[in-house]
């Protein structure tokens, strides 16, 4: 057989006069030397095919082809008579891609790294991707601030055209940052700007914040933060004029150097409003929150045309722009601002589309909606759309963009995005606190029953004290308008013998329904009607007033309550609350024809006072009073008790108030009265994340009975310090306190703990 060799590998093929044949018809084309590749996989890489004529230019045409598919590392054509040859050499598969020495990373974490720059088990072996992998080990531990980090790989070739890599990772410790300098600094302490950056050198927390690890991430921010603590406090030429991240020869310490000029400090001479101004100018004027006198602030300015944007945008003018250009008088020091205003065209939005709602239903979404189709585009509107869908729970994510709409000027498209998340869930709870001992709890909820924005569920909870078995079921748009309808069934078993409160026992059930009737964005009126019985247990232990009670009324107590509640949520979060107001109002009223019949009325104030971006003082006061009618007698497992977290820190949980003559225990009483003050701030070391909190606290209460009235004179009061941390088993709570003026009779708890977890 002779064979013609019409070329070799690419280098030759290159070289235009290394060879020449004579074109020929192809009549049938073989590959050999494949060993996984199949062939029709080649011939449909390959620019020719059978019954083509083959010259020069489509033999190289074929080879530059079938190289350009990384699977082979040499290709040949070779002429057999009229029978095209294609001779390949493949390319090893890599058989297995293993790690030794690892710490800080998984394997699996790493190898999904390496995927991503195209290294992973089965693909076809690379040297130079190898070599890329390498470098992306590196950079997985330069950011995690293993700077001496060393990868050594070895290639091990295997049977059936194969080979093994393995990445030997030698890790080294952690770098951490050794010092920090700011250059400069003169108008402000060293000590106070670095207490505002993120980074930082080795604390008590570091080891959890991991802020001791330099990362180009949070330096970018902490530049920024020093830029902006600058600017609003009037030094308008502030510049960062370099910085300088080095490491010791040993790669373990890290030192940064920050040089800053603080420039000069400047106060606002004027600020005038320029441009079209559709609305009164008295008007824009009250949303300028920088005047003449003041010390330049670029925060202040920022919110100046922020709130000039907005309030143009909840007239249909989507797109205004708003500028303040400042005006520098460098000997006085004073700058002058001239805000302009282009409002741009009024629009409208056509059409508000929802997406992303692959079970939710349409009309659940579109019901939260502020912003309605072909009225004029409101920024006030939209903004409270996306808090309302939000709000709802049933959603990971929830954006909200208005495109314009194309070939117009004066319409957008509302586009409402939404990532669903799972709302069924079935839970299992443990916890532990130093007033309810062990907890056990379980529930199976769904919020959004077949995309329908119904909730339904079970709960079953259990404590040494209590335990609570529960069904609900809620409809929040039983009506259009917004009014919600639901139900509750419940059974509930208490035994206080192990609490710090007389020792009774009841067994209650019942049920109940409750409307809830929106009366404004934030503000909610609810109203309830349920039936209970109860069952009441007491002993020789029992104070005589509940022995009293039962001998009286029996021991089965039947009760038709009636509740209205009103209530004002205005937080800007549930968790880490740094401002706002709540406020809350339950009246609860037992009807005629009841064992017992009774008012009981309570109601909290919160507010939040943001100081400073790290401080926030927050003030809350309760007040509650029960009362009889009629010629029967207040419910005594109706009685307000104080004492413990959540109310007067320091005493036992319930122990303030009055007591059984007998037995000493606190028994509650009618009226309660609960003050609290507290200055929250984070915890030194973990920078701006809040969730851990440290705050300094006053507490103050008591409870009163029957036969006393409320008396300053007779509040407990005492102070101390508390941790509540989000954890990711859940939210802890600590508190140390001592009682000021405690009575001979009170029960003292210096330390108390609430903590729970979700498994």
């Amino acid at each position: 057989m002779n064979k013609k060799l019409l070329a070799g590998l690419i280098s030759s093929l290159l070289a235009h006069s290394a060879f020449a044949f004579d074109a020929f018809q192809i009549k049938d084309i073989r590959v050999e030397g494949i060993q996984r590749t199949e062939a029709g996989t080649v011939f449909s890489y390959l620019p020719v095919k059978v019954g083509d004529t083959m010259n020069d230019e489509k033999a190289a045409a074929a080879i530059k082809a079938l190289f350009a598919t990384g699977f082979f590392k040499d290709v040949r054509l070779e002429i057999d008579g009229q029978v095209l040859v294609v001779v390949l050499e493949e390319r090893p598969a890599i058989a297995s891609l293993e790690f030794s020495g690892l710490k800080a990373f998984k394997p699996e974490d790493l190898k999904k790294s390496l995927r991503d720059v195209g290294l992973a088990e089965s693909r076809i072996f690379d040297r130079a991707m190898v070599e890329r992998a390498e470098q992306e080990l590196k950079r997985q531990y330069l950011a995690q601030g293993h700077y001496a980090v060393q990868v050594t790989t070895t290639i091990t070739p295997l049977e059936r055209n194969r080979v093994g890599v393995n990445f030997a990772v030698t890790e080294g410790d952690i770098a951490k940052i050794k010092q920090i300098n700011i250059i400069g600094a003169g108008a402000v302490k060293e000590s106070d700007l670095l207490d505002l950056m993120v980074l930082r050198t080795p604390g008590l927390l570091t080891w959890y914040t991991k802020n001791d690890q330099y990362s180009k991430q949070k330096l970018s921010g902490d530049l920024e933060t020093l830029r902006s603590h600058y600017l609003d406090r009037g030094y308008l030429e502030f510049n960062i004029e370099s910085t300088q991240v080095s490491i010791s020869p040993d790669k373990q310490d890290i030192y940064i150097t920050i040089n800053i000029t603080e420039g000069e400090k400047y106060s606002v001479s004027s600020v005038k409003l320029a441009g079209q101004l559709l609305l009164p100018e008295d008007e824009l004027t009250r949303l300028v929150k920088v005047k003449p006198g003041d010390v330049f602030s670029r925060e202040k300015m920022a919110d100046t045309t922020k709130a000039i944007s907005e309030r143009l945008s909840n007239e249909g003018y989507a797109f205004a722009n708003v500028n303040a250009a400042p005006e520098l008088d460098k000997e006085k020091r004073q700058v002058a601002f001239t805000v302009f205003i282009d409002p741009g065209r009024r629009v409208y939005v056509r059409r508000i589309n929802v997406t992303g709602n692959t079970r939710t239903r349409d009309e659940v979404v579109r019901r939260e909606l502020r912003q309605a189709e072909s009225g004029w585009y409101d920024g006030d509107k939209i903004n409270k759309s996306r808090t309302r869908v939000d709000r709802l729970g049933y959603f990971d994510e929830v954006t909200v963009e208005t495109p314009p709409v194309a070939g117009t000027t004066d319409q957008v498209d509302m586009e409402v995005k939404v990532k669903e998340k799972p709302t069924g869930n079935i839970m299992l709870g443990a916890g532990f606190s130093s007033a309810e001992k062990f907890t056990v709890s379980g529930s199976v909820q769904q919020q959004n029953l077949f995309g329908s924005g119904k909730h339904v569920g079970v709960q079953v909870s259990t404590s040494k004290s209590n335990k609570v078995y529960s069904l609900s079921h809620t409809d929040p748009y039983f009506t259009v308008d917004g009014v919600s309808q639901g139900f509750d069934i419940y059974t509930r078993n208490t035994d206080t013998s192990s609490l710090s409160v007389g020792s009774f026992g009841s067994d209650s059930m019942g049920g109940g329904v409750r409307w809830g009737l929106p009366i404004g964005e934030d503000d909610y009126l609810n109203l309830g009607l349920s039936v209970d019985r109860t069952k009441l247990k007491t002993d020789a232990n029992s104070p005589l007033r509940y022995q009293n009670y039962v001998t009286r009324f029996g021991a089965s107590s039947n009760t038709v309550l009636t509740t209205v509640g009103w209530q004002k949520d205005e937080r800007d979060s549930l968790l880490v609350t740094t401002k706002g107001v709540l406020r809350k109002a339950t009246l609860e009223v037992s009807l005629p024809g009841s064992t017992a019949t009774y008012v009981r009325a309570t109601y909290q104030h919160q507010h939040f006072f943001p100081l400073n971006p790290k401080l926030t003082l927050a003030l809350n006061g309760e007040v509650g009073v029960a009362q009889k009618y009629g010629d029967k007698e207040l419910p005594f497992f109706k009685n307000f008790y104080a004492g413990g977290i959540g109310s007067v820190r320091g005493f036992d949980s319930g122990s303030l108030g009055p007591r059984d003559a007998a037995t000493a225990e606190a028994i509650g009483g009618n009226k309660r009265l609960i003050g609290n003050a507290e200055l929250l701030f984070p915890v030194p070391g973990m920078g701006r994340d809040n969730s851990m909190r440290l705050s300094g606290f006053i507490d103050a209460g008591n409870v009163w009975g029957y036969d006393s009235k409320f008396s300053m004179g007779s509040l407990r009061f005492s102070g101390g310090v508390a941790l509540s941390w989000n954890s990711p088993m859940g939210p802890l709570k600590f508190s140390y306190a001592n009682p000021f003026n405690k009575k001979a009779e009170d029960k003292v708890q210096r330390l108390q703990f609430q903590m729970g977890s979700v498994f």
